[in-house]
């Protein structure tokens, strides 16, 4: 790759569809046209997350993230060299995360809570797509995801929703909604605001 890759970042709430955008955003894209870096396998881990007034980790601040080795793999992307990461897998610490290897490509996708927070990926990105979600809906679906993938009881996914969960996104995420570039309404589905990304990324990579 002799060129700059065309960046796209895709931010949103917690449960908002961001993972899911980004799922069928690659699938529409030719094959080894992109690549992907989420910011949910740069966790730092359980005894290095800030605990709340309970004793319990907030995984939901910006701190919890190693955003120093985030930023070195979108930089390493950039340069053209390819990047392997072990793969964060949230409540099942008896299965251990499959390697990850990302090779670099025309469209870099990174895909978080707070990209648009760190300064210094948002100030990298050529596109940033906001993924947004009634707070109540959002909170549904987690409840949903969270019970069933991710083996957590709905009484812990409930607390953390309260405590840890929308106050963070409210005060991290959510102020950059006006800064991006195009805002994508998941209420009901994404599929317009797919469309619109798609033949974007495609004009800017002459495909």
């Amino acid at each position: 790759m002799d060129r700059k890759p065309y960046i796209v970042g895709i931010d949103g709430g917690s449960a908002s569809g961001k993972t899911s955008f980004l799922r069928d955003l690659v699938a529409r894209l030719p094959e080894r046209a992109c690549c992907v870096v989420s910011q949910d396998n740069y966790y730092r881990t359980i005894g290095q997350q800030v605990r709340d007034a309970n004793g319990l980790p907030n995984f939901d601040l910006p701190s919890a993230i190693r955003r120093d080795r985030f930023f070195e793999d979108m930089c390493a992307l950039m340069r053209g060299e390819a990047v392997t990461k072990t793969e964060y897998t949230f409540n099942h610490r008896e299965r251990p995360g499959n390697l990850i290897s990302i090779e670099p490509a025309d469209v870099l996708i990174v895909e978080g809570l707070y990209v648009f927070h760190y300064e210094e990926i948002r100030s990298l990105l050529d596109l940033r797509v906001f993924i947004e979600a009634r707070e109540q809906l959002c909170k549904e679906r987690r409840l949903i995801r969270d019970t069933h993938e991710r083996g957590y009881p709905p009484e812990h996914t409930a607390y953390k929703w309260e405590h840890h969960v929308l106050p963070a996104y409210r005060q991290f995420a959510l102020p950059y909604r006006e800064e991006a570039h195009l805002i994508v309404a998941n209420h009901v589905n994404y599929e317009k605001g797919l469309e619109v990304v798609t033949h974007h990324v495609m004009a800017k990579i002459g495909r």
